[in-house]
């Protein structure tokens, strides 16, 4: 094996030490995966706040029987206050979608954009000190050893009650435990989940509970950006066995 021509941006799957022990190239496909993660994060948050899952289950079982004031009432993503863990590519262009639902951004990175690229979001050294702004926090970072089982009981804690978390990114950064408490005990309003631990093994209690809404790991699942990955990926290829530099190289 020379190279592995990764296709997807996130590569934590892949022993990086051991390519690098072994002289193995490796690539990822970075950026054409921005527009749909940032579409499926929008539908996790609409879908966790609005109750869809419940909704959906009571049509197709043919459980809805009449309407009431108090009937299915959810929480509003219009005005609310976004966390967004991680201001790079996807982190952005959530943003930019937040912002036509008239969105407050705030955001921790270990870098802060330059004011051009801010936009008016609010930058927070801390996670910590993020947490306690968000009606919704949508996380956007790799698994790092920093980020791995980051948000916990403790961070979790921190959120304001009844607040909505949102992950499209890789459920190692969550533990579950502390997500299924924080959900069972009102902590957390909702979650929209697209990425787990031991995928694609789900959590079962996570399965069980009516205020999670959950989507099997397709942030990039449109046919536009899965072509994209395809060619960048063969881009990769194609420059390595030419003799060049593969311009996604991580490895």
């Amino acid at each position: 094996v020379k190279i592995i021509a990764n296709f997807s941006v996130g590569f934590d799957h892949v022993d990086i030490d051991a390519a690098k022990r072994k002289g193995v190239v490796v690539t990822n496909t970075p950026d054409v995966l921005s527009d749909a993660t940032a579409e499926l994060t929008m539908m996790l948050m609409i879908g966790a706040a609005r109750r869809a899952s419940e909704g959906e289950k009571l049509v197709r079982e043919a459980k809805w029987k009449d309407w009431s004031p108090a009937f299915m009432v959810g929480t509003q993503v219009t005005g609310k206050r976004l966390g967004i863990l991680g201001m790079g590519r996807v982190g952005q262009v959530v943003a930019k979608r937040a912002r036509g639902f008239d969105m407050t951004i705030h955001y921790h990175d270990i870098r802060r954009l330059p004011p051009e690229r801010e936009s008016g979001a609010i930058f927070h050294e801390t996670l910590e000190d993020m947490l306690p702004h968000c009606d919704f926090l949508t996380l956007h970072c790799n698994v790092t050893p920093a980020t791995r089982g980051l948000m916990n009981a403790q961070r979790f804690a921190l959120l304001p009650d009844g607040a909505i978390l949102v992950n499209a990114a890789r459920g190692a950064i969550v533990v579950d435990d502390a997500l299924v408490q924080a959900l069972q005990t009102g902590k957390l309003r909702a979650a929209g989940i697209d990425a787990y631990n031991n995928e694609p093994h789900v959590d079962k209690r996570l399965v069980a509970l009516s205020n999670t809404f959950l989507m099997p790991h397709i942030g990039s699942a449109t046919a536009e950006t899965r072509d994209a990955m395809g060619y960048r990926a063969l881009d990769n290829l194609d420059a390595f066995f030419a003799g060049r530099e593969p311009s996604d190289r991580v490895a």
